[in-house]
């Protein structure tokens, strides 16, 4: 079942909010929560997260049915790519690498920025680069 676009927007918007406060702040705590968000978006897909509840239950119903659907797949792909940044800035400090840490952070931030300012996911293409390099070699 396709997904409105809007959501994995709205996710990134809210993602990028709470990376960037992780930066500020430092917080391995918040930085753990949204590991969990990335966790929950792998497995269970971005309309299954917290984040996609809020847009289903607060956002879509003041913003109207959606106009435009895609394919939960490459949002969720990305979701495994935010959660591999988020298990790295958890465990760069742990392993006394604080630079590793903040730097993957950095990077899921920008990533989530540029979804939620341009519409661009990173992780969306690099799913659909993955899939053509597949589907060629066959």
């Amino acid at each position: 079942m396709d997904i409105d676009v809007r959501g994995p927007r709205f996710g990134a918007a809210v993602t990028a909010l709470v990376l960037a406060v992780v930066l500020v702040t430092g917080s391995d705590l918040l930085l753990a929560w949204q590991t969990l968000c990335f966790a929950v978006g792998t497995s269970l897909g971005v309309q299954r997260t917290p984040y996609g509840w809020l847009f289903r239950t607060a956002v879509r119903p003041r913003i109207g049915p959606p106009t435009d659907v895609e394919s939960p797949a490459p949002p969720r792909f990305a979701q495994a790519v935010g959660l591999f940044f988020g298990v790295v800035g958890l465990a760069g400090p742990a392993l006394g690498a604080q630079w590793l840490g903040l730097a993957a952070v950095g990077c899921a931030l920008a990533a989530a920025f540029l979804s939620a300012a341009f519409g661009y996911c990173l992780g969306c293409e690099v799913y659909l680069l993955l899939r053509r390099a597949t589907h060629m070699s066959r």
